[in-house]
């Protein structure tokens, strides 16, 4: 058992020196743009596919918590987008069809679009007016299916990887990237942590 735990540390440390290598190489102005267009009081919504759209679903509750008007494309409740509105995709490819159908969307009703991705090159890329490259290669990713079902069975989901076997890490790298989102909107607006605790969910 001790052999497996070690192996279980390694890829652990090799997961968090991939978000550090991510961290450095991030374009800081980047991230301010996102940062001030969430403080500008737009209505916030947000999408991804599969573990992706996990990622965008826990970015939005933690924006709820912070007192922002955050919506899940999707969801029976979510409103109709405005012009006014912002959207932020979580995508590490960039050629989900659901995604780019999506952005196109937004993109003729005037909205603005933040991607979240490894691949800024991507037709995802080309509509969105801010993107974060959160990949630890940049390139183009036209070449992989474009459904987000084959690219997983086909084994062509080539988002941030390590050398841990099944690696695709592009999830942690967003997920760490938006809870940095979120400690920072905390500290911008000053927020108490009991105002947001009393934001949490009360209904079990």
């Amino acid at each position: 058992m001790a052999d497996e735990s070690d192996e279980i540390t390694g890829y652990m440390l090799q997961t968090a020196e991939m978000i550090i290598r991510v961290a450095e190489r991030m374009n800081q102005e980047d991230a301010g743009e996102l940062i001030s267009l969430i403080l500008s009081g737009r209505r916030i919504y947000v999408t991804g596919a599969g573990r992706s759209g996990l990622v965008a679903k826990a970015f939005a509750m933690r924006l709820m918590h912070l007192g922002f008007s955050s919506y899940v494309i999707g969801e029976t409740i979510t409103p109709a987008f405005e012009s006014e509105d912002m959207l932020v995709v979580f995508s590490g490819s960039g050629e989900t069809n659901s995604i780019v159908n999506a952005c196109d969307m937004v993109h003729d009703l005037g909205g603005w679009i933040c991607l979240i991705t490894a691949y800024p090159k991507s037709r995802a890329g080309e509509l969105a007016d801010c993107i974060i490259d959160i990949g630890e290669s940049s390139g183009d990713n036209r070449d992989s299916p474009q459904e987000y079902e084959l690219r997983q069975i086909t084994g062509q989901y080539r988002s941030v990887s390590v050398p841990i076997g099944r690696g695709a890490l592009f999830e942690m790298a967003a997920l760490a990237f938006s809870d940095a989102v979120i400690s920072a909107l905390m500290a911008a607006r000053h927020l108490d942590p009991e105002e947001i605790r009393r934001r949490f969910s009360n209904m079990q």
